[in-house]
């Protein structure tokens, strides 16, 4: 059994609150990847079906934490927006056709709507801020609306949204529901089949303590072959590795979206780190996140002169809690805590903290300390 000391040693003086952002590596991702290029030196790739079996535990893992129903539903793809764009670009748009969207998402699930314009598609954006955001993205879906893509969890404010219930009302409707689940996987156990999810995706290296350039892609069994494919190569055939068959056709499975060679490195690491959080489990792993949440949100509300932007209600949010200080621009304070050692984010209307589940209680209180001292001058 691990210990977290063991796993995550702390660095004097340093408090990591940035997971939102890019998480830090656990300590077997690293040991992982030392491995692996140590194995390249020596040997090459002379045990590249070890590697394949590393990779194949890689998407049983993935399999796993998405609740997806097979290792086929799951694509290998380089980042949440590549995964995006699959969708975007694969689908057969009408003139008139829409899309509804948030007025709170990260770029990557804005702009690659917007791009569609030329095709005729709108995009309808849909204000959060009301008691009933389900209700307000439900009530923008009209006849023409093709899909609602939606965030899990707002990347600034950390407002959760209703899933099953999006999910449910979207399959009545016949409207496709796509969620950027990359605020939400690792933090939040994560179910694709109770959401109803027609398409989802995330990078790993923020809640899935993972590399940059790797990430999932699930799309349900029945669109796979809806998407127009615009990437071919060697790997995404159905028999890839028979390299003189001229008679070829896209892979049946999600691997029809992997063009080329994977990244095996990255498959390396992020194997390792969700090695970890199956260890612990995703149920334990939220359960202390939000412990540390609401740790910091305790803390916070104690000093005057701080206004808190995430959701109090802990069902409503995963890692996220963003605020502001009273006579602080949000840019000057986050500098001078990035200053002080604490690592954090600047986002939507505030400063964004984002604990893990192994984020020690000394860190917490090290940063509410630092916090204060600031906000007493």
């Amino acid at each position: 059994m691990f210990t977290i000391s063991d796993e995550f040693p702390l660095v004097e003086g340093l408090c990591y609150l940035n997971h939102a952002a890019v998480a830090p590596w656990p300590k077997r991702a690293s040991e992982a990847v030392m491995a692996f290029a140590r194995e390249n030196v020596g040997l090459g790739a002379r045990d590249y079906p070890q590697w394949l079996t590393v990779e194949r535990r890689l998407r049983e893992r993935l399999m796993r934490l998405l609740n997806a129903p097979s290792t086929g539903d799951i694509a290998l793809v380089k980042n949440t927006s590549e995964a995006l764009s699959f969708v975007a670009f694969g689908l057969d748009w009408q003139m008139a056709d829409q899309v509804v969207i948030s007025d709170e998402e990260f770029p990557s699930n804005r702009i690659v709507w917007e791009a569609l314009k030329p095709r005729g598609v709108d995009v309808i954006q849909v204000s959060l801020s009301g008691h009933d955001p389900e209700g307000a993205l439900l009530a923008a879906c009209g006849p023409r609306t093709r899909l609602l893509a939606i965030s899990a969890v707002q990347y600034a404010s950390g407002l959760r949204l209703d899933l099953v219930r999006l999910g449910a009302e979207c399959q009545r409707r016949g409207v496709l529901l796509c969620v950027d689940a990359i605020q939400q996987l690792g933090a939040q156990p994560f179910d694709v089949q109770s959401c109803n999810c027609a398409f989802a995706m995330a990078d790993g290296h923020k809640w899935m303590l993972g590399p940059e350039g790797l990430g999932a892609f699930y799309c349900r069994s029945d669109l796979r072959e809806q998407l127009t494919l615009h990437e071919y190569g060697w790997h995404m055939l159905e028999h890839a590795g028979d390299y003189e068959r001229r008679d070829w056709q896209p892979a049946k499975s999600a691997r029809r979206f992997e063009c080329g060679s994977p990244n095996m490195l990255g498959a390396m690491a992020l194997e390792a780190s969700l090695s970890l959080l199956e260890e612990v489990g995703m149920e334990r792993v939220a359960a202390q996140i939000e412990e540390r949440v609401l740790q910091l949100q305790e803390g916070l509300q104690q000093m005057a002169g701080i206004d808190l932007h995430s959701p109090l209600n802990p069902v409503r949010r995963a890692g996220i809690l963003t605020f502001s200080l009273a006579g602080w621009d949000n840019q000057q304070l986050f500098a001078q805590l990035r200053e002080k050692q604490i690592i954090c984010a600047q986002r939507g209307k505030g400063v964004r903290f984002s604990p893990h589940f192994y984020t020690e209680t000394g860190v917490i209180e090290r940063t509410l300390a630092v916090l204060d001292q600031l906000r007493r001058g």
